[in-house]
């Protein structure tokens, strides 16, 4: 069309490439961001009930994005489930080894410590607590 400039090729690519593409968000793969701030809980979440996790056990709040252990004594911790390597959400738990889906990052459950590599941070401890009954997991400072 005359007097309607039409945009180079060049303009169109680098636009697209610039453009965020839906869904990808947390999950998306950001290597060397180890250290960074992984995503965690913006306000105290309830998990469920105080009996879902056993002496000794761990449980994977794939939702919440959160994994709690109890101890033999009873205590409770909590750990954000958002690798520390690329931000994915860790959605696997076997036994007490989290493993990650994007790079096989893997990290114990009960200490948030990695066990193997990409990931060479440990998983963000949470504050957690029993509230009538209720599990509880708090952001945190």
């Amino acid at each position: 069309m005359p007097g309607r400039s039409v945009p180079s090729r060049r303009t169109v690519l680098r636009s697209a490439a610039l453009t965020p593409v839906a869904g990808l968000g947390m999950a998306a793969c950001s290597p060397g961001d180890d250290g960074a701030a992984p995503a965690r809980p913006t306000a105290p979440v309830d998990l469920g009930a105080d009996g879902e996790v056993a002496k000794g056990g761990t449980k994977l709040y794939r939702d919440q994005n959160v994994v709690v252990s109890r101890a033999e004594d009873g205590s409770l911790k909590a750990f954000s489930t958002v690798c520390t390597h690329a931000r994915c959400p860790i959605n696997k738990l076997e036994g007490t080894k989290l493993i990650c889906p994007c790079h096989g990052s893997e990290f114990d459950a009960r200490t948030g410590e990695v066990l193997h590599a990409p990931a060479s941070v440990p998983l963000i401890e949470l504050p957690v607590e029993v509230k009538q009954g209720r599990i509880i997991a708090s952001p945190g400072v």
